[in-house]
């Protein structure tokens, strides 16, 4: 795929989300470790999509869909890229799909590739 089909966004860093959340570091980095959400070195420097929150918070579903996606052997920079690029089961891209309330669609797809 090329770049100009994945879904736009911003990328975030962690001062950037620390800010934007109004958490601590502390706080910041424990939702990155425990996959409220994902994030990986972009022009070396650590960063996050920004279409992966909604009103200052991280995007509800997207906590179990990242996990599904670890255990299906994912690294971050897999799982973002998915997560970002247009996926045909689903007819949008999983972001945008987990943005509209189609969790489990999105879930079922993401099961399906370990």
């Amino acid at each position: 795929m090329t770049e100009t089909t994945r879904y736009e966004t911003d990328w975030l860093t962690i001062p950037d989300l620390v800010e934007l959340l109004d958490e601590p570091l502390g706080r910041v980095r424990r939702l990155i470790d425990e996959n409220y959400l994902v994030g990986s070195r972009r022009d070396g420097v650590f960063k996050v999509p920004a279409v992966f929150l909604v009103d200052g918070r991280p995007i509800p579903a997207l906590r179990g869909t990242i996990i599904v996606l670890h255990d299906a052997g994912f690294d971050p920079d897999e799982t973002i890229d998915w997560l970002l690029e247009p996926e045909d089961t689903i007819g949008v891209a999983p972001i945008e799909a987990l943005r509209a309330g189609r969790k489990s669609e999105v879930r079922r797809v993401a099961a399906t590739l370990a």
